[in-house]
């Protein structure tokens, strides 16, 4: 890998600020209709899309020691979207039942394209805030994931994912040959509970109850109590079903991108509930220039676990022997997944290729595929 120049600059920091372009994008949709309600999907499957092909991959790789002073520009995005998005769900409820004259079906578009925005944008933020050590961004974090009604992944996330990832105790690592669908009930079953567990073994080891106010789901609770009514105020129930919708689409495209990041992909099981370490190879990487913009690079996924401490803007790329790469960016990957037959012949052999170059040892591979591999006691 490259070595990238100092990233102090404003310049160097602007194109992670392309999240902004969704506003504007927005807001034409619901002043005009028609075809403009689709720009947001056409900016973001299409267009980064299409920058991924024209720019192509960054390889090199920042100086991880940057002090954190350095990062202001990178870091500045992510702490101005929580008003940025409250503006787009609330304001946009408000005007189409007051103010606009849109036909059902592109209200409908319209919603769906601002859970893109929330999911694919303000979902991707949160999940940088909450890995910061800083109060005020855990709760921007909170309250982003609350427009959502998905506050339950910060637990998850931290307590869960990051821990287990690569094993059967992880409901968002993908089995190899599950298909999107199946995966997505799986997870909407799961995570609730296991992410309740966390903070409740958790709790018991500081010794206070299940129900102790210390337990982070009262918060998530009243944030989540608090995001309901302010989509009953701006737009009557009206406003909360569509308020529902932008977030089932946001949680839908969250797991689309679970989903893919560590598709097929498990850590070699040491005998009784043990696995070894998180290695760069367990997670899918990416290294599409744009896409990367768009998305902070949470395409450079295999660092992102490898050392979840990392700011964004330093998280470092590998190469294929040394991580398995996605053959395009998340915006195409994305709707691939979309479709199962779609994504298996995609990308089924080449978790076969990642088998035989990492575990060469490994012959019988029917437990991992089925996820049927000892369960870690205290999280059956």
């Amino acid at each position: 890998m490259s070595t990238a120049r100092p990233l102090g600059s404003v310049i160097q920091a602007l194109p992670f600020w392309a999240s902004l372009g969704f506003v504007p994008l927005v807001w034409a949709g619901a002043a005009y209709g028609g075809w403009m309600v689709a720009l947001v999907p056409l900016y973001t499957f299409g267009l980064f899309s299409l920058l991924d092909a024209v720019t192509g991959l960054n390889t090199a790789n920042p100086d991880t020691e940057t002090p954190v002073q350095e990062l202001r520009w990178y870091r500045a995005i992510t702490l101005i979207w929580f008003p940025v998005q409250a503006f787009l769900i609330y304001g946009l409820i408000w005007y189409v039942t007051q103010r606009a004259t849109l036909a059902w079906w592109e209200v409908l578009i319209l919603f769906h394209a601002l859970g893109v925005v929330s999911g694919g944008i303000g979902i991707t933020y949160a999940h940088e805030l909450m890995h910061q050590k800083t109060r005020a961004e855990r709760w921007l974090g909170d309250l982003l994931l609350a427009t959502t009604l998905y506050s339950h992944f910060r637990s998850e996330h931290l307590r869960v994912h990051h821990l287990w990832v690569g094993t059967p105790a992880d409901h968002v690592t993908a089995r190899y040959n599950e298909g999107f669908w199946r995966y997505f009930l799986r997870v909407l079953r799961g995570c609730p509970a296991s992410a309740w567990r966390s903070e409740v073994a958790m709790l018991a080891r500081a010794g206070k109850g299940p129900f102790d106010r210390a337990n982070p789901f009262w918060r998530y609770a009243g944030l989540q109590a608090l995001a309901l009514l302010a989509a009953v105020l701006a737009g009557g129930w009206l406003g909360l079903l569509l308020f529902l919708f932008q977030a089932l689409t946001a949680i839908t495209l969250l797991e689309l991108t679970n989903y893919i990041e560590h598709y097929g992909l498990t850590r070699r099981h040491l005998g009784e509930g043990r696995y070894e370490p998180v290695r760069p190879h367990h997670s899918w990487n990416a290294s599409h220039r744009a896409s990367n913009w768009l998305l902070i690079n949470l395409q450079r996924h295999s660092d992102h676990h490898y050392k979840p401490d990392r700011r964004y803007p330093l998280l470092q790329t590998y190469a294929e022997a040394e991580a398995p790469q996605l053959p395009l960016g998340y915006p195409t990957m994305v709707a691939a997944a979309a479709i199962p037959p779609l994504w298996r012949r995609i990308m089924n052999p080449k978790v076969r290729a990642w088998r035989r170059h990492f575990y060469p040892d490994i012959e019988d591979w029917s437990a991992y595929k089925a996820g049927t591999t000892p369960m870690p006691r205290g999280l059956r």
